[in-house]
């Protein structure tokens, strides 16, 4: 397979949407900060909406098929992204008939990011799950997935899965389901990308690093025939007056979400600083292979409005040539 990579770029928006009740400090999932949060990332011009997964985290965080459902009713043009579920978590079966349904209820807009987790061994515990078997179980589940999502009569036999021959329907609305991006830098995630997955979706990367893992990715597609392919990363970005005010706001936000100290992380990783120093970022990015960038604003929360438009209205200009 070789990479054919499109020129162009497009941007997303990864969010967890949000409130604190003012006089008790507790966390509130609220539906009309959702809604106004997809409408504004429509209206801007961005072309996707992302959202993340976890079932024991740092901070509080929805369930990604029900959140992206709730998303499809207000947008019928973003494209509606997992960045990544963690397959390893789950039984694949009951996941394609979540996927499948996401996949109709979106006129097939769902691209399905997928990844083996690791970082927070509360979400294995919760699931019950040995970490050591994730990447065996991710790439089978990739397989069960793709067998439901046809809407034929499948079986499976696998060290981790089996089912006689059945059948789930409705298939998927896209033609072979949603296409999946694996995440992951690890030489394993790398090669599993290049070998099964439709995409493969990154982050806390540097552009030099991407480069080279495309280039692995490439290797272990060589001898498959070639097919469409999708490039993103996962940027942590703060666009503000200044790179120290920038990355002051980054490390405090990411330092709590990852229960670390993030600040040297942070200058590696992130985009921080006024719009031209971050399009120049996004530019390195988009020379090492990178096609469809999801921006993660970090800062305060109350500033996140002002971050998605601020970036829409000073630094998507900047990229246009790209867009």
């Amino acid at each position: 397979m070789t990479l054919n990579l499109d020129n162009r770029l497009k941007f997303g928006v990864q969010t967890i949407h949000r409130r604190t009740e003012p006089t008790t400090g507790l966390w509130l999932p609220d539906e009309a900060d959702g809604r106004a949060m997809v409408e504004m990332i429509d209206g801007l011009g961005y072309d996707s909406l992302w959202v993340g997964d976890h079932l024991s985290f740092a901070i509080p965080i929805l369930d990604p098929f029900i959140q992206l459902a709730q998303a499809a009713t207000y947008s019928s043009r973003l494209e509606l992204g997992i960045g990544v579920y963690l397959l390893p978590l789950r039984h694949p079966g009951p996941v394609a008939k979540q996927a499948a349904t996401l996949d109709h209820l979106s006129n097939g807009r769902l691209i399905m990011g997928v990844g083996v987790g690791g970082e927070f061994k509360t979400d294995f515990q919760v699931a019950g799950v040995d970490p050591s078997e994730r990447g065996a179980r991710l790439s089978e589940g990739i397989e069960v997935l793709r067998k439901l999502w046809t809407g034929l009569p499948v079986s499976h036999e696998g060290k981790h899965f089996a089912f006689p021959e059945l059948s789930m329907s409705p298939p998927a609305r896209q033609t072979g389901g949603p296409p999946i991006w694996c995440g992951g830098r690890s030489a394993a995630a790398l090669r599993r990308a290049g070998e099964i997955a439709n995409g493969w979706l990154s982050y806390v990367v540097t552009p030099e690093m991407y480069q080279s893992s495309l280039h692995r990715i490439q290797d272990a597609a060589a001898a498959l025939p070639d097919r469409p392919f999708g490039t993103g990363h996962l940027l942590f970005a703060t666009v503000d007056d200044t790179y120290e005010s920038a990355l002051d706001k980054a490390t405090e936000t990411l330092s709590v979400r990852y229960a670390m100290d993030f600040r040297e992380a942070a200058k590696k990783y992130c985009a921080l600083g006024p719009p031209r120093d971050v399009a120049e970022r996004l530019l390195e990015f988009h020379a090492a292979g990178v096609r469809h960038v999801i921006m993660d604003f970090v800062g305060p929360y109350e500033d996140r409005d002002r971050q998605i438009t601020r970036f829409a209205e000073e630094v998507l200009p900047l990229m246009k040539n790209l867009r």
